[in-house]
């Protein structure tokens, strides 16, 4: 329902810009307030879960998202949206983070691993579901279908929660962290808005310099209390541990380089190709179906294959997928070449899905499953979110850099008001409409191409560039991951998942 909720908003963002009457830059926030909440509230959420009950808070974030939705929903104007979504994003930080200590708590061995490949699965479907139904809603019925479908879902899952989910909590978790739980979370705050922001207000403004100087001093803050605690929110020692360390590099590198196209892939067919938001969907089945496909592959690829080779295999896979995607774009290829780039993107996707988690939370014993939930879900959305802001900076200068140099031999080049700054970033929301009015028919195809030539090519710098950070995360995956604590579990086997032996 999560991640449903998420891809179908990144189809639907023109549209839902056009029926609120708002600028582009607010409805940037239907996702930014949601990426802020969800990454803030994961955290603590884990140990809530500890404390409190693991299936408890699943159903308070299942009620809470459900609400939500509905509000999202009805919502009137664009603030309302975007306030309703910051409540969303805490309904699914409760619930991602106790789902997943649920999975870690009630299964062991071989079961886990099947667990975490269902999971996974899961995932895919609702990856390759998003765009389609987002799509298909916008165009035949209305947007707020995107958040609406959310109801039924919700009053669903709640009923089968309370009749199937047994209780599980830390009984060593006798208080709450809430020094740990405030710096962490404020300071994790500072960071996300200082990256939101940065692309309008510029890297060296002092408003993005106190944003980041604020985060890290919190950050630290953090570090301090929690090496004070009895029971910290979150063990710093095991980040000694090179198996967890490389696991937390691996999630990182997916989320930044991998997951974060489910955002930007429909930004770049809508743009590139022209297509509707119909046609984005059903062209982001080339991504979205290896993810449905390759966690079930992955689970039966982990008994034969340990846990460092499939990492290190899924990150490179999305490395080459971003690459070969960057040079189709830089040639301006259709799409089929270039969706070739999406299916290596979604393979490498979809046998990280389930195995980051798997090797990630194998290093925490299940008693702390809300505590390595947390860390799990945390490092992901983090990778989301600097993924989303660092490309996101990337495109627009890679737009703007293109956009001067086909413009430098023209004459009596027409102004467009606030500059390049203002044409970059109308050219990555897709509003290039509003660059056209008022040109001549001879102008304004000269300048369309011009637009669409200078879009293609900072696509092409944030592939290349994603393709970076998912190499260096696979480098770094091999080096720090241990095989053999890693290794393939038999059927009766020993149950080194939880010993870390």
């Amino acid at each position: 329902m999560i991640v449903l909720d998420s891809n179908i908003v990144a189809v639907a963002l023109p549209t839902i810009a056009r029926d609120l009457n708002a600028a582009f830059a607010s409805v940037e926030w239907v996702v930014s307030a949601y990426v802020l909440t969800f990454a803030v509230g994961l955290m603590p959420a884990g140990s809530l879960a500890d404390r409190f009950g693991r299936r408890r808070l699943l159903m308070v974030g299942l009620l809470f998202f459900t609400v939500a939705s509905l509000a999202c929903g009805l919502a009137q104007t664009a603030w309302l949206l975007n306030w309703a979504r910051a409540l969303q994003g805490v309904g699914a930080a409760i619930q991602l983070s106790a789902a997943l200590a649920v999975l870690g708590h009630e299964f062991r061995g071989m079961e886990r691993v099947r667990a975490f490949g269902i999971w996974g699965a899961v995932l895919g479907v609702a990856v390759t579901a998003g765009p389609i139904v987002g799509g298909l809603a916008t165009s035949y019925l209305s947007w707020r279908w995107a958040f609406l479908v959310n109801i039924p879902t919700g009053m669903v899952l709640l009923a089968i929660a309370a009749r199937d989910v047994d209780e599980s909590r830390d009984f060593d978790a006798i208080g709450l962290d809430i020094a740990g739980m405030a710096s962490f979370g404020f300071g994790l705050f500072c960071m996300v808005w200082g990256l939101i922001d940065a692309n309008s207000d510029g890297w060296l403004n002092d408003s993005t310099v106190a944003k980041f100087g604020g985060g890290l001093g919190l950050f630290c803050l953090f570090f301090f209390v929690e090496r004070r605690q009895s029971r910290p929110m979150i063990d710093l020692d095991l980040f000694s541990n090179r198996s967890f360390l490389g696991a937390c590099a691996a999630m990182f590198g997916y989320a930044a380089s991998a997951q974060v196209m489910v955002t930007y892939l429909p930004l770049y067919l809508q743009n590139a190709f022209h297509f509707g938001p119909a046609s984005t969907g059903l062209a982001m089945l080339a991504y979205a179906l290896p993810l449905l496909a390759f966690p079930p592959v992955g689970a039966k690829l982990a008994a034969r294959f340990s846990g460092r080779t499939l990492l290190t295999s899924g990150l490179g896979l999305v490395a080459v997928g971003n690459l070969v995607a960057a040079v189709m774009a830089s040639a301006h290829m259709s799409y089929p070449p270039f969706a070739l780039g999406m299916l290596l993107i979604g393979t490498g996707a979809g046998l990280l899905n389930g195995e980051t988690v798997k090797v990630l939370m194998s290093a925490i014993s299940p008693e702390r499953g809300g505590m390595a939930s947390g860390i799990s879900s945390s490092l992901r959305f983090v990778g989301i979110v600097i993924g989303f802001a660092g490309l996101g900076a990337i495109l627009a200068g890679g737009a703007r850099r293109r956009y001067g140099q086909l413009t430098e031999t023209l004459l009596d080049v027409p102004s467009f008001g606030s500059g390049e700054n203002l044409i970059a970033s109308r050219l990555v929301a897709g509003d290039v409409d509003s660059l056209l009015s008022g040109l001549d028919p001879a102008r304004r195809e000269q300048f369309s191409e011009i637009f669409q030539a200078s879009f293609e090519s900072g696509f092409a710098m944030l592939l290349f560039s994603a393709a970076l950070i998912s190499g260096a995360a696979a480098l770094l995956t091999y080096w720090l991951v241990c095989a053999r604590e890693t290794a393939p579990l038999q059927e009766s086997g020993p149950l080194s998942l939880e010993s870390g032996e």
